[in-house]
């Protein structure tokens, strides 16, 4: 065993206390050192590890940025005054009948039916579409070469969307439909099923179809039939998912969504109204001040025959070609006061009482579009017959 050692004296102890002390504290300084050490390590490799994700997911993050906030896709140029005419796709089906219009002298564009009011689409889309999957989607023309061709000739291509008025659509999917109390779809004097501006899945069908257009080649989308139905039993009608709001808010909400939707694919958004809805409330959701702030172009349907004796103080509008257009528009100007939008307005070149308008009545209209600034003019006739002539400046 070990031998006994003697007992310290009172010197000796102060000393080893001193001794102790100071390896204490040593002790406690090389702790608190290496605590710094690994804590500087674990801050380093955190910042490694976080940034290290950071710049992935920054990555990623910037990726999704950079593509939210890519300026979008330019538009073609757009004519300096619009002088064009409406093509339907039954036409633009037959052998050579789209590059007749195209050689018009003084035509610069065409509105060419994507879908039409019967809710057939013009041109062929994927299987898997809804439109494929209902029948809608026909092979009238293919969009890229009408497309390409109207461009080679120098002309702007608009796109007619039909909107609400779909039977297409509502046949083949009545739960989009605007529908009775007993669950049927709804419909309009003509026998005609509106889908239901209510829908979120209507809305995206229509734009679906729009994009499809854009993708396609086509300058410029136009919403037609995008209001609640006119005509038919309406107290009959039942809206699922109504929203206790005016039409009018309905209507300008889907506008603004179609054209977030569609402008960055490098189109234009316009919006057909009626020729009144600047004058009246027509009670179908048309308010053409509100749906100015998001499209380019609202293109009022001021088509005399259409206005009844008596508006603008007029005996016969009709009659009054000019005149009845150089109103309407007036009242445009004035709902469109504060907009970006242009005004393009619908000019009537057919007659419900003979065979056509004399050209001198279409032209009347024409000056009448041009003494209030229009940025031009489309022609209508639903026979697809235009007065050539007045085409050409």
């Amino acid at each position: 065993m070990a031998p006994e050692l003697e007992p310290a004296g009172p010197d000796e102890r102060r000393r080893a206390r001193r001794e102790e002390a100071r390896r204490r504290r040593r002790r406690h300084r090389n702790i608190a050192l290496a605590v710094l050490i690994l804590a500087a390590a674990l801050v380093a490799l955190g910042a490694t590890v976080i940034g290290t994700r950071g710049s992935h997911g920054a990555a990623s993050n910037d990726a999704a940025s950079t593509e939210q906030k890519a300026k979008p896709k330019a538009p073609r140029p757009m004519p300096d005054e619009v002088r064009g005419v409406h093509v339907t796709m039954g036409l633009a089906s037959l052998p050579g009948k789209f590059e007749q219009y195209l050689a018009i002298p003084g035509l610069n564009t065409v509105e060419l039916d994507v879908k039409d009011e019967n809710g057939k689409v013009g041109f062929l889309l994927p299987a898997q579409t809804l439109a494929r999957k209902i029948g809608a989607a026909q092979p009238y023309y293919k969009g890229s070469v009408v497309a390409a061709k109207a461009h080679a000739a120098g002309v702007y291509l608009i796109g007619r969307v039909v909107v609400f008025e779909d039977p297409a659509l509502t046949a083949g999917r009545p739960d989009l439909a605007i529908q009775t109390s007993d669950g049927s779809v709804w419909r309009n004097y003509a026998g005609l099923g509106w889908a239901n501006p209510y829908d979120r899945r209507v809305w995206d069908y229509n734009i679906s179809v729009a994009a499809a257009a854009a993708r396609a080649g086509f300058d410029e989308i136009q919403f037609d039939y995008v209001r609640f139905p006119s005509d038919g039993p309406i107290e009959s009608a039942v809206f699922s998912g109504k929203v206790a709001e005016p039409m009018g808010r309905t209507i300008t909400r889907f506008v603004h969504y179609a054209s977030s939707r569609l402008k960055p694919l490098g189109v234009r958004v316009s919006v057909d109204v009626f020729g009144l809805s600047a004058t009246h409330n027509l009670g179908i959701g048309q308010v053409p001040g509100k749906l100015a702030k998001y499209v380019d172009a609202v293109y009022p349907m001021v088509y005399p025959s259409h206005y009844r004796s008596g508006e603008f103080n007029l005996p016969d509008p009709s009659s009054s070609p000019g005149r009845t257009v150089a109103l309407s528009l007036r009242d445009f100007r004035n709902a469109l006061l504060g907009r970006n939008a242009l005004l393009i307005p619908w000019l009537e070149d057919f007659s419900l009482t003979s065979a056509r308008r004399p050209p001198e009545q279409v032209r009347a209209q024409i000056e009448a579009a041009r003494r209030y600034h229009a940025k031009g003019f489309l022609l209508w006739n639903p026979r697809g017959v235009y007065t050539e002539e007045v085409l050409n400046k």
